[in-house]
Formats: structure tokens, C-alpha cells, sequence
């Protein structure tokens, strides 16, 4: 009976903040099109980009941002990791009332398992959660939460990424999504319909702290490193083909000559006169190279720090480093998913655990938690030491088979001749 009160008054409290049943954003044909702005991408250029998208307008610095990582295998590389060191954990709905002193333990733990059947009934939560992830490039990403009813209950029966094309920003940088009836002004998002995550926007504009942004000159300046190398190796990796020809040639002679030449690069080939003198002239290799390599790993390293926080985990040519070096900078990385632990939990609380609460059980319920679980350790001498900590010290009960999953060891059959141990 009171579970019942509790309800009819969420039901009440919660109306005027009711969403819309189904989709708002529905998918358009343009969605998929891109203009491919990186094509002949000079520094001017890019400027003009980053301030069109201060000024709201998103599509042409989204569609560079997309074409970067498709085009550079580095940034591409540390671009994932960072991302996957998010996504690649377990996720769990906690209690309120285990985070908290002072709330409704029963009605915080019901909301708990009300969110947490919800989350593992919707199938698209982890594509979701990965589109979400490419905030931290992007210092923007939303999804649209799709309501529905279930036994006579609104509940989010689906969650749908928006497309980065359809993202916008007024003049007092607050958000807009760009829609078929509104499609150049967009709409404000509504409460309760969309998730949105900007996990680097403190203060200020919302789309000058995204790391692709921070790496954007980076990108531009591998990209033209790389066009001048390529022509340099074109021009002076290869040997140089030079003939002479006798004064009195006639210009048919010449232009026949200079067709030999030609062909003799392609093919490796070619017929010539006794009275042609044919030299091949070989790239000096004595010398030292142009400083375009060093270049770009200087780029490369500039990419990981701001996206790692390090180097040495990802590049170690050339560099002097120790196994203890590395680990400190590796604490630097567990530092930073820290905070993208921390910024991603507070982002789906807010926008999906939140609503998913208030709408069952009342604006005072207590919302709960999302967070992911910490990866264990994958070495099995580590893992034994926490066990024998755990168990012999702590007396904590672990369970015989969950022991056996982490540690690799498979349960014996009956007749089966097993290692005793030393017993205690």
C-alpha cells in the first residue's frame, strides 16, 4: 500500500516533466554525406573551420575531426585507447544508499533495481555508450532516449546516437539540435528526451576543449610533412636517367630520346643509338636524410601526450626510458580514465538514471549511481597474492568456482589425480 501512494504521487509530480513518447530526431538521407573538408587543408584554412564551429555551426569541424582519425593511423591509435580504456569495462547501477549517508535505503535500492533492469533490457547501451565515448574528441556527442510504454509504465525502450551533422550551438553556446521542420535553427533538447556529454566544458565555449580540436595542427602539420616526403622520395629516392645526344640531333631525334627515357623509368628498359650516351645517376645516400621522419614523430609524440597523458606506451624509438618510467607515466593514463570514469557516470546519471527514477518513483527518490567496474588483473601471481590477502588475512568468502575462472584453473573430476597442497 505505501509503494503504491509512492507511485500515484511520482505519477503526479513527475507530469509536467513527461517526455515525448518515441523519436524526435528521425533519420535523413544528408546524415551519411560528408564534404571532406581535410581535402587541401592549409593553416588558414583550419582556422576558418575552428571558428565557424565557435560561431555554432559544427558540420564542417565534425566532418574534420571524422576525416583525422580516418586518415592518420597514430591519431587513430591513441584516439582508441583512450576510448577503449572507458568502454572496455563492465558497467553497474549502485545504490544510492551505498554511495550516500542519510537516504531511503529500501526506496534507494528499489530505484536501483528498477534502473538496473531497464539499462540491461536496452539493447543499443553499449553502442550508445561508444558514441558517447566520442565526446572526448569531439567535446560533444548525444543520444536520444526513446520512451515507450511497458505495462503501463514509461519506460526508455531504445536509445539512438545522434548524428554529429545535426548538432549546433546558439549564440549563448547552448545546445541545438537541428531537425526536418527546423533544419537550420534546430531545437532546444527537450528535458528527459536526450543524453548529452560534453566531458570537457567546465566553463567557457563548449567546443574548445575537445581533444581533436587540441591535435587539429598537429594533424595539419603531419599532413603537409608528409606531402613534402613523399615528393622528395619521388624525386630524389630514385636514380636519375640522363642521356646525351650528339649536337646535330634533329628534334624528332630528341623527342624520340626523351620517349626512351620514359619508358626506360617504367619498364626498366629502353633501346638506344651506339651514339647516345646513357648515364644513371643514383640518389646520394651518403648524406643525411631531410629531418621529415624526426618531424613527424615529433608529431606523433605531441598526439599521445594530449590524448594519453604520455609517450612511452605508445612510441619508444629513439627514447630513453626505464620500466619504472614507464609505469609512473601509466599512473598518469589510470589517472585519466579516472576522470573519464568519473565524467561518463555523471553524465548518464544525470540525463538517463535520473528521469528513468523520477518518473517511477517521484522527484525525491533517491537516483542512483552508474559507474564501471575495475578491470582485475590479468597476471595470476597478482592475482593470488590479493586472493591469499583476501582470504587468509581479511577472512573474506570467495566463491571455490569464481576463484578458479581468474585464476585459470580448471575444477578436477572425481577420479581424477589432484595436487593436494600444503595445508595449514
Amino acid at each position: 500500500m505505501q509503494w503504491t501512494k509512492k507511485i500515484i504521487n511520482a505519477i503526479k509530480t513527475s507530469a509536467t516533466n513527461r517526455p515525448k513518447l518515441g523519436r524526435v530526431i528521425t533519420p535523413r538521407a544528408q546524415d551519411s554525406f560528408r564534404d571532406y573538408p581535410s581535402a587541401g587543408l592549409t593553416p588558414s584554412k583550419l582556422a576558418a573551420i575552428l571558428r565557424e564551429a565557435d560561431d555554432g555551426s559544427l558540420t564542417t569541424a565534425m566532418q574534420l575531426f571524422e576525416e583525422m582519425e580516418e586518415k592518420d593511423a597514430h591519431l587513430y591509435s591513441v584516439a582508441n585507447t583512450r576510448r577503449l580504456a572507458l568502454t572496455g569495462l563492465d558497467w553497474q547501477v549502485v545504490s544510492a544508499a551505498d554511495v550516500r549517508k542519510g537516504v531511503d535505503q529500501s526506496l534507494a535500492n528499489e530505484a536501483a533495481n528498477h534502473a538496473r533492469e531497464v539499462l540491461t533490457r536496452l539493447e543499443s547501451l553499449d553502442d550508445t555508450l561508444q558514441h558517447l565515448a566520442l565526446a572526448l574528441g569531439r567535446n560533444v556527442a548525444v543520444s536520444e532516449i526513446v520512451w515507450g510504454m511497458i505495462n503501463g509504465q514509461m519506460q526508455p525502450i531504445d536509445l539512438a546516437p545522434v548524428d554529429f551533422s545535426r548538432l549546433a550551438f546558439d549564440e549563448l553556446d547552448h545546445l541545438r539540435i537541428l531537425t526536418q521542420d527546423h533544419p537550420d535553427d534546430g531545437i532546444e533538447p527537450p528535458p528527459n528526451k536526450f543524453i548529452v556529454h560534453t566531458p570537457h566544458s567546465v566553463s567557457g565555449h563548449p567546443q574548445r576543449g575537445g581533444l581533436l580540436r587540441v591535435t587539429a595542427l598537429a594533424y595539419l602539420a603531419k599532413n603537409l610533412s608528409l606531402k613534402d616526403w613523399l615528393i622528395f622520395a619521388e624525386i630524389f629516392g630514385m636514380p636519375i636517367r640522363v642521356a646525351r645526344y650528339e649536337p646535330n640531333a634533329s628534334p624528332e631525334e630528341k623527342r624520340e630520346l626523351l620517349t626512351m627515357l620514359e619508358s626506360l623509368g617504367s619498364n626498366a628498359a629502353g633501346i638506344f643509338s651506339r651514339a647516345v650516351e646513357l648515364q644513371i645517376v643514383e640518389a646520394n645516400r651518403g648524406t643525411a636524410g631531410p629531418p621529415y621522419e624526426r618531424l613527424l614523430e615529433f608529431l606523433n609524440r605531441e598526439m599521445s601526450k594530449a590524448w594519453l597523458g604520455q609517450t612511452l606506451t605508445t612510441d619508444v624509438t629513439g627514447q630513453r626510458g626505464s620500466l619504472a618510467a614507464s609505469q609512473v607515466q601509466d599512473e598518469v593514463r589510470k589517472d585519466i580514465l579516472a576522470d573519464d570514469l568519473r565524467k561518463e557516470g555523471r553524465t548518464i546519471r544525470r540525463d538517463l538514471l535520473a528521469p528513468i527514477t523520477r518518473l517511477r518513483f517521484g522527484d525525491r527518490a533517491p537516483v542512483p549511481f552508474f559507474c564501471r567496474r575495475p578491470r582485475r588483473p590479468t597476471d595470476a601471481r597478482e592475482l593470488a597474492e590479493i586472493l591469499d590477502v583476501a582470504v587468509n588475512q581479511l577472512g573474506v568468502s570467495v566463491p571455490q568456482d569464481w576463484a578458479r575462472d581468474v585464476l585459470g584453473i580448471p575444477a578436477g573430476s572425481e577420479h581424477e589425480p589432484a595436487l593436494g597442497g600444503l595445508k595449514r
